[in-house]
């Protein structure tokens, strides 16, 4: 099955393996989703079509397959569903974020998930105890984010961290220039900064 989903993947040309928290996570996670869901259906009206072929009639072991079937394809076109308002940040974006970042933990393509809200954050930047994100979409509520971001990590351990969001990316951009400054020199840091991102992850999408 895995050697047939790779072939898949290079005759829908979807792009190699983008880990979570990368740039372009969201597109290649919605690209999976959608090749996940075509497979199952295919799959389902395939065994129906087999078995009903063979009796002439849909009563059949095979139509009962294909109704079992039904579960899993329908549980990827949710994931489809899901994720289908939520794209990555674009690339430009992410090479000049990369830029002003090289000493700070990045986490990129994010959609934030608490009980009552869906908050895409196209990305996090982590230095210490200080997280700052950028949230392009005005829907998103930054204090209530913040505020849930903060709740998370609190519940994880990390009680003392501080949590901010902008919605304008040249006021992200000027403030991950200005804590990739002050973070020169603290490299001890990074497998804490690690934590926090796994624990950000860890809450989205």
């Amino acid at each position: 099955m895995n050697r047939f989903m790779e072939k898949c993947k290079k005759w829908f040309r979807i792009r190699k393996k983008v880990k979570k928290g990368k740039p372009g996570y969201l597109e290649y996670k919605l690209q999976m989703e959608i090749l996940r869901t075509v497979l199952y259906f295919a799959i389902v009206a395939a065994l129906f079509w087999l078995g009903y072929s063979q009796t002439n009639s849909n009563k059949n072991l095979l139509t009962i397959v294909a109704v079992v079937g039904c579960l899993p394809a329908s549980k990827a076109l949710v994931g489809v569903i899901t994720r289908l308002p939520y794209r990555s940040i674009e690339k430009k974006m992410a090479r000049e974020i990369r830029e002003k970042s090289p000493g700070l933990t990045m986490v990129y393509d994010l959609v934030l998930t608490s009980k009552e809200k869906i908050m895409p954050v196209g990305c996090v930047a982590i230095s210490g105890n200080k997280v700052f994100g950028y949230a392009p979409s005005d829907k998103v509520d930054l204090d209530y984010a913040a505020k849930f971001v903060r709740q998370m990590l609190s519940q994880n351990e990390f009680r003392k961290v501080d949590v901010r969001l902008v919605h304008q990316y040249g006021d992200f951009l000027a403030k991950v220039e200005g804590m990739n400054k002050a973070a020169e020199g603290k490299e001890g840091q990074k497998e804490h900064e690690r934590q926090i991102a796994n624990v950000i992850m860890n809450i989205s999408l």
